[in-house]
């Protein structure tokens, strides 16, 4: 009697179904020591990495909004000191002004505007015939900045 014949053939109790050659490829642990293996709720990620999304881009476009409104803001502001140095330049004046000065814009009696380096309150009784519009400050763009102004007059016309 050989020793094939004395042995009989192993019979494997477990169902070749539930078995796997590969079972570094199975979606849940194959036996007791595995690591525990648990299946992501899909709908959950997606729904946290939306919402995280959703919150930096809103975060990002209010920001750039901040800085649209802020440039919006300095381009009224030119726009402004465009309108007013146009009008200014339309005064009449005696002398030529220089950058970083400050001067004074008055309206005549006769309705014409006259820039002036007098101050509103240095005029005395010969400043009776004046109308005080704006003091103003020439900017190195030849722009005018007003640092005070009539608020009963307008520059817009």
């Amino acid at each position: 009697m050989s020793q094939t014949e004395g042995k009989k053939a192993f019979i494997n109790p477990i169902d070749p179904d539930k078995i796997t050659e590969n079972p570094h490829s199975l979606e849940y642990a194959h036996h007791a020591g595995s690591a525990i293996i648990k299946p992501e709720d899909q709908g959950k990620i997606k729904g946290r990495a939306v919402s995280a999304m959703e919150h930096q881009t809103d975060m990002q476009l209010s920001q750039l909004y901040e800085q649209m409104q802020l440039l919006a803001s300095q381009a009224k502001k030119l726009n402004e000191r465009k309108e007013i140095s146009h009008f200014i330049y339309q005064a009449e004046m005696r002398f030529e002004p220089f950058i970083n000065h400050t001067y004074h814009l008055y309206q005549r009696s006769n309705g014409k505007f006259s820039l002036s380096l007098v101050g509103p309150t240095q005029w005395g009784k010969s400043g009776q015939e004046l109308t005080f519009i704006a003091t103003v400050k020439l900017l190195a763009d030849h722009t005018w900045d007003i640092l005070d102004r009539n608020p009963d007059f307008s520059f817009s016309a």
